[in-house]
């Protein structure tokens, strides 16, 4: 029993002044914490998301930011904003096609140790969820200085002729075609090709693949 007590007690006193060093830096750096005063402070985030089901499109207009009220001792509210980014990040693994609100709170925000959330400004985010599309559309062709040279346009093409749009389904079906910017022909002579970008005019309805298009122009004597 004695021989077990002296080796508890050898335990105990083993890398003595170690250990005391050990408390003591504890000791300070928790004096130093609890002296700190405690600040509030307001910064911006950006609106995360993720786990959004592969078949739907967020068809409302997106929040992208978010105020955040924070508390918390000073030297850790002196860095937020700028080397210390807080988070807020929605789970949409639960959407489905219609509206969806989301609370913003401890579950969704991510801080520091020691800095606490005392409300998000909006408290709440709400989204409009619709089944994904897709969609083949013809491409139009937009032509500018038609004539200036005295040349006419007599027969153009366009390579491709359709594109696939993808977009949340409402917005989809309201497109009717995908746009090219202005060509212009005012110098146009003969046979002229033009490589241009294409548009969907519905910021909601994006392009699948490239978003490009070569144009042939077949250019003819103005006709009196």
């Amino acid at each position: 029993m004695k021989r077990l007590w002296k080796r508890a007690v050898a335990k105990v006193f083993e890398n003595f002044w170690w250990k005391l060093l050990s408390l003591g830096i504890a000791v300070a750096i928790w004096a130093l914490v609890a002296s700190e005063p405690e600040l509030s402070t307001f910064t911006t985030v950006r609106v995360e998301y993720k786990n959004l089901p592969d078949d739907l499109e967020i068809s409302s207009e997106p929040v992208s930011t978010v105020a955040l009220e924070l508390r918390g001792p000073s030297g850790q509210l002196n860095g937020v904003g700028e080397t210390i980014r807080p988070s807020l990040v929605l789970d949409m693994a639960n959407a489905r096609p219609g509206e969806r609100t989301y609370t913003i709170g401890d579950a969704n925000v991510k801080l520091s140790r020691g800095v606490q959330l005392v409300r998000a400004i909006p408290s709440e985010v709400r989204f409009r969820f619709e089944p994904r599309r897709t969609r083949t559309v013809p491409v139009e062709v937009r032509f500018t200085g038609e004539g200036q040279n005295g040349y006419q346009i007599a027969h153009s093409e366009v390579i491709p002729a359709e594109i696939q749009i993808v977009g949340p389904r409402s917005r989809v079906a309201r497109v009717n075609s995908a746009v090219t910017d202005q060509i212009d022909v005012s110098n146009a002579v003969g046979v002229t090709q033009f490589h241009v970008s294409l548009l969907v005019e519905d910021p909601y309805v994006r392009i699948e693949g490239s978003p490009e298009a070569t144009v042939q122009v077949t250019m003819r004597t103005k006709q009196k």
